[in-house]
């Protein structure tokens, strides 16, 4: 199986100008930083070096293809690997369903729940931070131009600040991709015979002005290319339903539909007298679910 592998390395100034120069270009780039890289994961694993989650790529495995890269001034090294990979052992569980969304990321039908991170102190001071250093970014490009100079100076104050704002952006892709991984390895560690989500209009309800940044922010589309991917690896089967699938408004009871269910309307109450969260509710049904495609 072909397996890739990314991870940040910390080069030196003479190793970044080379990388500057040859990058994508160089294949013995890739071969230096890759026994470098052995040679850290090597003293790691004695002991002699601190335990910090740059990553390591596996050693003594065939490498079959490597690039060098740079991102917001930090450096990556990209691999894939033919590794042998064994489904992890242990008896498959009984299936689940997963209603995502934007209040919450995941619902699970065995009564997991994953927040959204989003609404996390930690997220919304890096966002009112991402805030005040695209102002300053702005107000440097004013000055600039009410200057009407062409100063190196100015332009290279103007390049500094263009970099804090991309390393910002960059630190709040990397928590949520980080979620996302930990979330989905949650899930499927239990090795549930299947998982059924739900086909999202994940473009539809981007032109929704009132939730399209929440959208963006939740990374609904990767999140399913990660699980699938995820999916894979364990031998759990991946069940796409239908967009148009009434999950929410199905009374997971009596099988009635609440056609009236607005999105306001967190409780789920049926006539039947059934009454459930909502997004609960939802993943009961998904998991239920006769009508399927697979992954």
């Amino acid at each position: 199986m072909l397996r890739a592998y990314k991870v940040e390395i910390k080069p030196t100034q003479k190793q970044i100008e080379k990388i500057n120069q040859s990058i994508g270009i160089c294949r013995w780039l890739y071969n230096q930083y890759l026994f470098t890289n052995n040679q850290l994961y090597a003293q790691y694993k004695k002991g002699f070096i601190d335990k910090k989650q740059y990553g390591y790529i596996p050693v003594g495995e065939k490498v079959i293809s490597g690039t060098v890269s740079k991102k917001y001034n930090r450096y990556y090294v990209s691999v894939i690997i033919d590794t042998d990979w064994n489904i992890p052992s242990g008896e498959y569980t009984e299936g689940i369903g997963i209603d995502l969304g934007v209040k919450d990321l995941a619902i699970c039908s065995n009564k997991q729940k994953f927040k959204n991170i989003n609404k996390t102190q930690k997220i919304r001071k890096l966002e009112k931070k991402l805030e005040r250093e695209q102002k300053r970014l702005s107000k440097k490009y004013e000055s600039l131009k009410l200057r009407n100079k062409k100063g190196e100076a100015t332009r290279q104050n103007i390049q500094k600040q263009i970099v804090k704002v991309q390393s910002i952006h960059q630190r709040l892709t990397n928590i949520r991709i980080d979620y996302i991984n930990k979330t989905i390895y949650e899930i499927v560690k239990q090795k549930p015979s299947y998982i059924t989500i739900e086909d999202l209009n994940v473009r539809g309800m981007m032109k929704n002005r009132h939730l399209s940044k929440a959208v963006v922010q939740q990374k609904l589309y990767e999140f399913r290319n990660k699980l699938n991917y995820k999916c894979n690896l364990f031998g759990i089967e991946l069940r796409i339903v239908d967009r148009f699938y009434p999950s929410s408004k199905l009374c997971n009871n009596c099988g009635s539909i609440k056609s009236d269910l607005k999105l306001k309307d967190r409780i789920y109450k049926c006539h039947c007298g059934y009454i459930e969260d909502r997004d609960y509710n939802a993943s009961l049904n998904l998991k239920d679910a006769k009508i399927y495609k697979i992954a």
